[in-house]
């Protein structure tokens, strides 16, 4: 989203997949909704064929078993759409480390686009992980939006690392998703706004205040954070107003209604089923993507389990929170338990 959107790619059908049982509310301490204090905080120096960066770190809890590494969104955005963690996962007991990737917030953010490539960014993520000592023993990889691409890809090249794998809000198929934005949310939108938001597309006004106040009373409120505006919590305003417009328009391209960046050919679907670790896949009944397609995704992981949030869209932590949260650390603790167990 430009100045206001993590977004993702979205997509079609599905497959019936068993969805999560949930934990119940009581067994999850969130009384405190103060932000947790930090543990530590990390530049972790990365090796890149452009030189040696510095990204961002920041770790809360700790739990020698549960660590989950946040892989945010954008392309380019911020840390700062996980920050419900600090009272769900605080809570449940869980160690979670924040991260900004590359180019984003609060890490370096050299001016070079041959460094926006989906490969470079797995060998970071690799590099994060190695630098926390994060291992099959206890790494949880959370990946939202863009930042589902980019845990399918590591997944798919450094799987041996993982615990359990999260793909939240993002189809495998970049073709897909804009087929759906094509085919189904586009058609539901004004006849007459659809036709001024592209002619704004055609003519390249993508800064225009008038192609922003389209899109959010056609498109964000009711596909992106199903709240009025000026009820977006302040961490989601915070990580759309700190998206490096460069590397999320060069990988997502500019338009809001699909993508035609460097992943607009993105499509991991036939090799899902070469992920083994625990998978849990998160869609959402009002998302930029189809949660069907996401359902049929979590049937094709060996190990895979289906979360819908019902009331959620793209950001469903925060619309859908209770939901998201609960699946989620319901998931967290029954691969924990079963590890335990040696299963």
């Amino acid at each position: 989203m430009r100045q206001r959107d993590g977004r993702a790619t979205g997509a079609r059908r599905a497959s019936t997949t068993t969805r999560l049982s949930i934990v119940t509310p009581s067994s999850i301490d969130t009384t405190n909704r103060e932000r947790a204090p930090s543990d530590g905080t990390r530049l972790i120096p990365i090796q890149t064929p452009k030189g040696e960066f510095r990204v961002w770190t920041r770790r809360i809890g700790d739990n020698p078993r549960i660590k989950v590494l946040l892989l945010h969104g954008g392309p380019g955005a911020s840390d700062e759409s996980f920050e419900g963690c600090e009272t769900w996962f605080a809570g449940a007991g869980i160690e979670f480390i924040y991260y900004d990737q590359l180019g984003s917030f609060r890490s370096d953010q050299p001016d070079d686009p041959d460094l926006w490539e989906l490969s470079r960014f797995v060998e970071e993520v690799e590099q994060v992980r190695v630098a926390l000592g994060l291992d099959a023993a206890n790494f949880y990889l959370l990946g939202h939006s863009w930042g589902g691409i980019l845990a399918i890809e590591y997944a798919l090249t450094y799987g041996q690392h993982l615990k359990a794998l999260v793909v939240s809000n993002m189809m495998s198929s970049c073709p897909a998703y804009n087929a759906y934005a094509r085919e189904v949310l586009e058609p539901a939108m004004d006849p007459a706004a659809l036709a001024e938001i592209r002619r704004l597309e055609a003519a390249g006004e993508f800064e225009d205040p008038r192609y922003m106040e389209l899109l959010m009373e056609q498109h964000y409120v009711h596909h992106v954070l199903r709240m009025p505006p000026d009820a977006w919590p302040g961490p989601v305003n915070r990580t759309f107003a700190h998206i490096n417009q460069s590397i999320y328009v060069l990988m997502q391209g500019p338009s809001e209604l699909g993508l035609s960046g460097r992943l607009v050919e993105w499509d991991r679907t036939a090799d899902l089923g070469s992920i083994t670790a625990p998978t849990l896949v998160i869609g959402a009944t009002h998302d930029t993507m189809d949660p069907a397609y996401m359902e049929m995704m979590a049937g094709r992981f060996p190990r895979g389990e289906f979360l819908l949030c019902p009331d959620g869209s793209h950001m469903a932590m925060w619309d859908d929170e209770r939901t998201w949260f609960e699946g989620l650390i319901g998931f967290i603790r029954r691969v924990d338990a079963r590890a335990e167990r040696g299963g």
